[in-house]
């Protein structure tokens, strides 16, 4: 029987654990993804420690949003993938039941995606969810444009490094942000054209310096807090703030300055739309051509080790997406 990662109560990482669970046969509509690799996202954490900002299913939850592997068998009426296709997918909206910590798990056909030509299930992991929630703020809500001045906070994670490469590949500017400098180095080499520190630099002040005082054109904040409406002041007239986290969980101070627009992007807020997945797949797969995309990985971890995974995640600071190896 197939090895799942589950958790009865939600807490600390240990709550995680392994267990063998039988194979379920795909139904209308469905196919049953044999997985390679998952990746550990913020989303799995706040699951797990009862913070997810929806109900789910205890005991026995399942976790995991984003994986990879190889389509072994399909339902009835499934016509967009066939069994030995390699895809990638986000186990949503339902994770507590479908979570992609696990050797197997069945899934809606339609939310499969082809895996890019040539690219190993590690790398491929670390791509889905980072890259399309950074490619669908910036681009299909933001409507992020050559020129732009762009302003990414949290650049160290997954969101903002996918974000600098994103912003690089349209021929906008990304400016990264960062608490200290020891990771500065390492966002100058992963293409953001400047690295404000906000433990040492007055963000705002900062960005509008180099823009020559007229503030950037648009800003992606993956922290909110209070905080929120101090950054803001970096846009410039008619700026746009898209806020794709909440790594501040105190209420935010939301930015009264006008004109400015303001958007929430939610999470997998386009990868239901198969008109958008259609535009993503295809703005990655020519990243990925080019080498102007190229996930990060921080460490992966075999899949009896999810726990050890999560710890590393809170307390490892991370650079890169952290991938369970199945």
């Amino acid at each position: 029987m197939p090895r799942t990662v589950v958790f009865d109560q939600t807490g600390e990482p240990d709550v995680l654990h392994v267990v063998d669970e039988p194979s379920r046969e795909p139904g209308p509509g469905e196919a049953r993804v044999r997985i390679e690799a998952a990746a550990v996202n913020r989303l799995d954490q706040l699951m797990r420690a009862g913070h997810f900002p929806r109900p789910f299913r205890l005991p026995h939850a399942r976790i995991g949003c984003e994986g990879t592997g190889v389509v072994d068998a399909v339902g009835p009426g499934v016509e967009n993938v066939e069994v030995g296709d390699a895809v990638l997918f986000a186990a949503v909206p339902a994770m507590d039941l479908d979570g992609t910590y696990a050797e197997e798990t069945v899934v809606a056909a339609s939310s499969l995606v082809p895996r890019p030509a040539g690219l190993d299930a590690v790398t491929a992991a670390a791509l889905w969810v980072s890259y399309s929630t950074a490619y669908g703020a910036l681009v299909e809500k933001a409507g992020m444009r050559p020129g732009d001045r762009v302003l990414i906070t949290a650049a160290s994670s997954t969101v903002g490094l996918a974000a600098i490469q994103v912003a690089n590949q349209i021929g906008a500017v990304p400016l990264a942000v960062t608490r200290t400098d020891a990771k500065k180095a390492r966002l100058l080499a992963a293409g953001a054209a400047e690295v404000f520190v906000s433990a040492d630099d007055d963000v705002p002040a900062a960005a509008r310096a180099f823009t020559g005082g007229a503030g950037v054109e648009l800003i992606l904040d993956s922290v909110m807090g209070p905080g929120l409406a101090d950054l803001a002041t970096a846009a410039g007239p008619r700026g746009t703030l898209v806020t794709v986290g909440w790594l501040d969980p105190r209420p935010a101070t939301m930015p009264t300055q006008a004109p400015l627009t303001i958007h929430r992007y939610m999470s997998f807020e386009h990868t239901l739309d198969p008109v958008v997945v259609r535009r993503m797949a295809a703005f990655l797969g020519a990243g990925l051509r080019t080498g102007a995309l190229a996930p990060t990985v921080d460490r992966t971890f075999p899949l009896a080790d999810a726990a050890a995974a999560h710890r590393h995640l809170e307390q490892g600071d991370p650079f890169g997406k952290i991938v369970l190896t199945v």
